[in-house]
């Protein structure tokens, strides 16, 4: 075979780049560069002190090449050491925190540079790091395991982009207290390691006793496995019902749901749970459901349900989670706190049920860590609780709703910059206004690029600007942050759909109907359009049906489900169709529907455009 000027060969990768560089740029470019360049020798001088070399450096990235994973993981710890005393002489402000990913894999290597499924494993893991934290593949982990004074913790297998298998993934602890620590994975225990199989069997003897203790307890009629609507996931699997407001004022309520909705947030960004999504839990809102009925209706193992009282400045919260197959009351909790520590809270709450579900599993309540988010700045808790109400608003999914969501947004914003959720808001509400929304999804990235709708709000403006691969980038990333996400799911499958990758769009949605089966009905118009792309026109009629049964109001999917009528020959249903959505709509025209729509795939876009045409909706 000829020279083809390149060459394979099994390499540690270690890619990393700086945390918020768009932030630290539109703040002080000078000084940015500057940091950058200090930072970047420093770098250099590790990697090659670690017996690698840098292979490219472009913008705030920087990949290097090691012969060692253990070279490339000590390399990396002895960065973020070594970056973290420079950070130690700057303001906050000016911080410069690297987020760094170690793989080991097969690379392509041509002239000094390396391409490759192993190159873009490890910046996908960075992408996934914390600000000054280190990510590893399941690959890297296993060469290193037991060979560095480290700790590591588990955490899922990752979907990343043109790879067709999961990767494993690990963050690396590297608290000198958490050296030799494995965590959110089974350890096998050693013949000479008596203590922990001792420790063992007092687990397991323990379990027995709490489990006596909870047969004693009342117990709620079980659901039915064979009865669910919806598979049993292999995960363990959670609905969060709203939590009902005692406090004796509608004014509250906001309050209550909001809670409810920080909770579903949380868990839902847990890669080893399936979380039943807002809309779904929120249908049963205000009735007196049983639990078994809510299992057996969403297919879920967990149920979680709690009230709020709140009294001027304090906050008196119960909760209890049961699990709806058992018919068992697994952990109930009282508390009572002052409002400013709600975030804490939420987080102690989101803590306690991770614990008892997590204690189920062979791991035991030891192999979790919960990662809790501390916030670097007190919120002002005016702002933040006219968010909640801002968010409750925009729910509503009608004309009204979108109007008070953007008010109450941004007021929010004139009491408090620094809360990323009304920026996120407003980018879905002024999507008529691409320069306006793009200034707010710019604002809520630069805010914390690790947000999971953050990294959505830019995918969607890029889709606005046809810069299809870029928004399917956003989704990749959001998907990796926030894997049992109905929303995220819903959205990246939307991008896939619009760069005319309708294949690849389809798991996606049906994915997030089944993290959220009673969804908003954009939904189902988002699958019936994919459906249709894909000439699956019975599907596009369904679904546009079961959206509009959700609310008839939908004209979008009206609109969709005319298109699907005349693909089947039902012409007079089409038109039928159409006049529903001209009568709301006068103005409405294929030429109007062109002026806000993008697609990459023009055969596809024009077949839909002929559809509705035939439909009756004017040109």
């Amino acid at each position: 075979m000829a020279d083809e000027g390149f060459k394979r060969k099994l390499a540690a990768i270690l890619s990393a780049d700086v945390e918020g560089y768009s932030r630290l740029m539109d703040d002080d470019e000078e000084a940015t560069v500057h940091t950058l360049t200090a930072y970047r020798n420093a770098i250099a001088d590790l990697v090659q002190q670690h017996r690698g070399r840098i292979v490219d450096s472009p913008g705030d990235n920087i990949l290097s090449e090691f012969t060692s994973v253990v070279d490339a993981v000590g390399c990396g710890v002895k960065i973020q050491r070594e970056l973290e005393e420079k950070n130690a002489d700057l303001p906050d402000k000016r911080k410069m925190k690297f987020r760094i990913g170690v793989n080991l894999g097969d690379v392509i290597e041509e002239e000094g540079r390396i391409y490759g499924a192993g190159v873009n494993i490890a910046a996908r893991l960075e992408g996934l790091a914390e600000a000054g934290g280190i990510c590893l593949s399941g690959t890297a982990f296993d060469q290193v395991k037991g060979k560095l004074s480290l700790g590591y913790q588990f955490v899922g297998e990752q979907t990343v982009k043109n790879i067709p298998d999961p990767v494993r993934a690990y963050t690396v602890l590297m608290d000198e207290k958490d050296a030799g620590k494995l965590i959110g994975v089974e350890k096998k225990a050693s013949n000479t390691r008596w203590i922990e199989v001792a420790a063992v069997v007092a687990f397991v003897v323990i379990g027995l006793i709490v489990y006596q203790f909870y047969v004693r307890r009342p117990t709620v009629e079980p659901a039915s496995v064979e009865k669910m609507a919806l598979p049993l996931p292999e995960k363990p699997s959670i609905a969060v019902l709203p939590f009902d407001n005692l406090s004796g004022d509608p004014e509250q309520e906001y309050f209550s749901d909001g809670l409810t909705e920080e909770i579903i947030a949380g868990l839902s960004k847990v890669p080893d749970l399936f979380v039943i999504a807002r809309n779904s839990s929120f249908i049963y809102k205000g009735k007196p459901v049983k639990v078994q009925q809510v299992s057996e209706e969403l297919g879920v193992r967990y149920v979680l349900e709690g009230s709020v009282r709140k009294e001027g400045n304090r906050v008196r919260i119960t909760a209890q989670l049961i699990d709806a197959v058992s018919g068992h009351h697994m952990w109930s909790k009282r508390y009572d706190r002052e409002l400013e520590s709600i975030f804490e809270l939420q987080d102690e709450i989101m803590r306690d049920i991770l614990i008892e579900i997590r204690a189920q599993l062979t791991e035991g309540v030891q192999a979790l860590v919960w990662d809790k988010k501390v916030h670097d700045k007190k919120v002002n808790l005016d702002a933040y609780f006219k968010f909640m109400q801002a968010r409750w608003h925009y729910f509503r999914h009608d004309r009204e709703g979108f109007a008070m969501a953007k008010q109450l947004s941004e007021e929010v914003i004139k009491i408090d910059p620094n809360i990323i959720g009304p920026y996120i808001l407003l980018t879905f509400i002024n999507q008529r206004n691409l320069l306006l929304a793009e200034k707010y999804a710019q604002k809520a990235f630069e805010l914390d690029d690790s947000s999971p709708m953050a990294n959505i709000a830019m995918g969607q403006i890029y889709l606005r600007k046809n810069q299809w691969e870029k928004a399917i980038a956003m989704g990749e990333r959001a998907l990796a942050l926030e894997p049992n996400g109905a929303e995220v799911h819903n959205h990246y499958a939307y991008f896939l759909l619009k760069a005319g990758r309708f294949e690849e769009a389809i798991p996606l949605f049906e994915k997030a109907f089944r993290l959220n089966p009673y969804p908003p009905s954009f939904y189902h118009y988002r699958l019936g359009l994919a459906y249709f792309y894909m000439s699956r026109y019975d599907d596009t009629v369904e679904i546009c049906k079961k959206g509009l049964e959700r609310n008839p109001r939908d004209m979008v999917a009206r609109t969709i489900l005319a298109a699907g009528f005349i693909k089947q020959n039902r012409v007079e249903e089409a038109r039928a169709e159409a006049k529903k959505v001209l009568k709301v709509w006068p103005d409405y025209s294929i030429k109007r529907y062109k002026a806000v729509s993008s697609q990459k795939n023009k055969v596809a876009l024009n077949k839909f455009y002929e559809a509705i045409g035939k439909a009756g909706f004017p040109e």
